[in-house]
């Protein structure tokens, strides 16, 4: 018969506790507090039912990025296709979780044109810049939704 040892369950959950706030605190020292706080906690994650447009791009890291779009002509003002939703999935490190968040909150309520122009250093603005072993994470963000956009285009 096995039985359960408290004393060795407590102190592996001190371990796993100790664990924890060292990688944290790490974290920290290497990235922004906002890039912390998008990759805990992104936005947008998942997939759209019936999206618009959507692409896969796979950076040159190995890290692949899905996005998803939804477009509507906005009738009331100047005709053009504004982002009403976006979505991201991506299998990546948390810069890259981090860059898709941001990147899928930046186009919502921007048109194709608009969403068009973002540039990786867009995005590693908001995040108050990455380490430079994570800077291809925004490039692929951009790359993956200008290839959804482009997909777009195609099913317009």
């Amino acid at each position: 018969m096995h039985e359960k040892n408290e004393s060795s369950d407590s102190d592996f959950d001190v371990l796993l506790e100790n664990l924890q706030a060292d990688i944290l605190k790490e974290e920290q020292e290497i990235y922004t507090e906002r890039t912390l706080k998008e990759a805990y906690n992104p936005k947008n994650v998942g997939e759209l039912k019936k999206p618009g447009g959507a692409a896969r791009v796979t950076g040159s890291c190995g890290d692949t990025m899905q996005i998803h779009l939804n477009v509507k002509v906005d009738v009331k003002e100047d005709l053009s296709d504004k982002i009403v939703d976006c979505k991201f999935i991506t299998d990546g490190c948390g810069a890259s979780v981090a860059c898709g968040s941001v990147i899928t909150e930046f186009v919502k309520g921007k048109t194709i044109e608009e969403a068009s122009m973002l540039t990786p250093e867009s995005i590693l603005a908001v995040l108050g810049g990455l380490p430079e072993e994570n800077i291809h994470c925004a490039a692929l963000a951009v790359d993956t939704l200008k290839a959804a956009i482009a997909n777009l285009n195609l099913n317009h």
